[in-house]
């Protein structure tokens, strides 16, 4: 593994030394923001131009990443700190650190804005909210099970979260701000994504499970498992890190028009398309692939790029894909399913969202 990190930062440092000076972020109608789970950075990409435009420093092992809907914050979970950090998105500046109840691994905000919803990785399992106004901990929702991910259903109304312990997923009802249904699985409930029906509520949950290079598709109405989807074997061996053979597809996301689901898979070294219109819940249709960059050495096999995990603009044009394994991000046209470019960002890049702005 210390081999392989070698060729692959002597591969990057050209590219790198080509990144343009940081400025604060400017232009386009949304920009994405991107983790870099292994430095202390966050890179802030413009996607009119795929080029970096802001750097927010100084956040050692950030992991979650959201922004207010009025676009005048970032919120980031802080893994080394235990805290809730706030920056002014425009600046980059630290606004306040928020202390959390115990270690956070992902984040949510509700849909107008008043609370931060951070998924609590430690000790029994909690929804740690956050009050918007006072930037201060008002609740701890509790779980059954220690917190991967969370998100807010399309709607608002309620809060999905995963325990990968307790194979478990949870729907949390966010006026009431208590747990309301579980559904077990036989594996570790990993990243997940949220199909709106026509009515805008909630219709199906993608989920991604541990060992699982694929995913189970929920029937959020019916509360269950209709379907188990396996992605298609890989055609080229990739060498890869290690310690993801537990999580082999670990990057799923709905395009925002809700034509279709991208789902990433590390051992292929690509992300799959599936198209949203078929006449079932259980029913999905294969429709594309797209290959992501590799790393390719004379005597060496070919090195993937450890997809994770995946955010779009808010147009459905544009995808983005975090390479955890080669420091960047890959964007993808999403109407021709064709790389349109990679963009060099820090050191185990995972997490990346996009803030829409106003």
């Amino acid at each position: 593994m210390a081999a392989y990190r070698s060729v692959r930062h002597l591969w990057l440092v050209s590219v790198l030394a080509a990144l343009p000076a940081f400025s604060p972020a400017h232009g386009g109608s949304a920009l994405i923001y991107v983790t870099n789970s292994a430095g202390d950075n966050i890179h802030v990409i413009d996607p009119a131009t795929n080029k970096v435009v802001q750097e927010i420093k100084g956040v050692e092992a950030a992991h979650g990443i959201v922004a207010a809907p009025d676009g005048s914050r970032v919120y980031v979970s802080n893994e080394a700190d235990t805290t809730l950090d706030v920056f002014d998105r425009a600046s980059g500046a630290l606004v306040k650190k928020v202390p959390l109840s115990n270690r956070p691994n992902n984040i949510a905000v509700t849909k107008n804005g008043d609370r931060i919803l951070v998924g609590i990785a430690r000790g029994h399992g909690a929804v740690d909210v956050i009050d918007a106004k006072t930037l201060t901990l008002s609740k701890s929702i509790l779980v059954n099970g220690r917190l991967h991910n969370i998100y807010v259903t399309p709607d608002g109304k309620h809060l999905i979260t995963g325990s990968i312990p307790n194979k478990l997923l949870t729907v949390i009802d966010l006026e009431r701000e208590v747990p309301v249904w579980e559904l077990s699985f036989d594996l570790g409930v990993r990243p997940m994504t949220i199909e709106a029906g026509p009515d805008g509520a909630t219709k199906r949950i993608f989920v991604q499970l541990s060992d699982t290079n694929g995913f189970a598709v929920v029937d959020f109405a019916g509360r269950k498992e209709v379907a188990r989807i396996k992605l298609p074997v890989a055609k080229t061996e990739f060498e890869t890190d290690a310690g993801r053979a537990t999580s082999p597809s670990h990057g799923i996301g709905v395009a925002p028009d809700n034509k279709t689901l991208w789902v990433t898979s590390i051992p292929n070294n690509a992300v799959f398309v599936y198209s949203l219109e078929g006449p079932s819940l259980a029913e999905l249709k294969l429709i594309g692939e797209v290959a992501l960059p590799d790393l390719k050495l004379p005597g060496r096999g070919s090195f993937a790029s450890v997809p994770n995990w995946v955010t779009f603009t808010p147009d459905s044009k544009t995808i983005y894909i975090s390479n955890a394994a080669i420091k960047s991000v890959t964007a993808i046209d999403v109407p021709s399913m064709k790389v349109k470019a990679v963009v060099p960002v820090g050191e185990v890049p995972k997490r990346i969202n996009t803030l829409v702005m106003n």
